[in-house]
């Protein structure tokens, strides 16, 4: 290690980042390897000069197979970085991550390195297993942010499959639309209950200086022609993407409460589903708290019972935190027939 460092100020890399291994329990941490050994690069072929024993030193082909990797594996851990952020992220996030991570699985399929093709088709394997049918509520939300709207959604499902896009489309609508009608409806049952407080209000507005004519203008300029208040907003040009980073996503449908009425109210439901419930490192990490060495051999049925009810008592507590603030993966063996018997 001090030859390392020697090395590491020789070549002149002024970074405090340290190595990383590769810890098979813990999601990212081949991703976290690659990209700090490529930082260090320099430093590696320095010490294969100064240090006779070190015999594994990556040849150029290795350390551009790396960058290959680290390259293939950067939009995977930015994404489960979203996904599991203690900020949890609104749901219009969501269809487009999901479809990045298919479309470059997809892509990487076809990788003329036989190592990252192998990756990518075990990864999808995967990702059929868990995502292969997107969650049509959270798609949903794509559809109602001012930027995207249905537009996003076609390009995705045509980049995919340009022959089952349009049924893909079709459903978001039609369960959008469900979706809506529910809303307009307890909205109506809501309005009837109280008219009676409302009728002061109308009075107070009819005395101004504009009267009735105002009030029939603004209920014109609503109803649109006999549109709902979603085909209006469907019906309105998507806003400009200069403004995707800065665009508060709620803000949004608050402000513009008074123009899509029980639309936003939707909107606003919608958006606030969390991605995930519980962040990666803890969904990964939880077992160890119930499976150790004298308990390695609990039944699968009862070691959820266990998690099930320390949730219920105290909920997730991420209290075993390491040096980098992430909680530290501890590995779970799994119970055998010898075991359980």
């Amino acid at each position: 290690m001090k030859v390392f460092e020697e090395c590491v100020e020789k070549v002149g890399i002024q970074l405090k980042l340290g190595l990383s291994i590769d810890v098979p329990t813990r999601w990212n941490s081949a991703y976290k390897m690659l990209d700090t050994a490529i930082k260090y690069k320099r430093a590696f072929s320095s010490l294969q000069l100064l240090d006779t024993n070190y015999k594994h030193c990556p040849s150029h082909e290795e350390w551009v197979r790396v960058e290959k990797i680290c390259d293939f594996l950067m939009p995977f851990n930015k994404i489960t970085k979203l996904f599991s952020g203690s900020t949890y992220p609104t749901s219009n996030l969501y269809f487009r991550q999901v479809w990045k991570i298919e479309y470059l699985l997809r892509m990487n399929m076809k990788n003329g390195d036989p190592v990252i093709k192998e990756m990518a088709c075990k990864m999808k394997i995967k990702f059929d297993k868990y995502w292969e049918q997107y969650s049509v509520i959270l798609a949903i939300g794509v559809v109602l942010d001012p930027r995207m709207k249905f537009k996003l959604l076609e390009f995705c499902y045509k980049k995919l499959d340009e022959n089952t896009y349009k049924e893909k489309l079709d459903v978001v609508k039609n369960k959008l639309y469900m979706l809506f009608e529910a809303y307009k409806a307890t909205s109506l049952t809501a309005t009837t209950s109280s008219t009676a407080s409302t009728s002061r209000c109308e009075n107070v507005i009819a005395s101004d200086d504009f009267g009735d004519e105002f009030i029939e203008y603004s209920v014109q300029d609503n109803v649109q022609n006999g549109k709902s208040a979603l085909d209006v907003y469907l019906d309105e040009p998507q806003m400009d993407m200069k403004s995707y980073a800065s665009l508060d996503i709620l803000n949004f449908w608050k402000d513009n409460k008074h123009r899509f009425g029980e639309l936003s109210l939707m909107a606003c439901d919608v958006l606030s589903i969390p991605i995930t419930t519980v962040a990666s490192e803890s969904a990964f990490s939880i077992g160890g708290r119930v499976l150790n060495k004298y308990r390695n051999c609990l039944l699968p049925s009862h070691v959820q019972a266990l998690i099930c009810t320390r949730n219920w008592l105290s909920g997730f507590e991420l209290d075993d935190k390491g040096d980098d603030g992430e909680v530290e993966d501890v590995p779970v063996r799994v119970p055998t027939e010898s075991s359980e018997a």
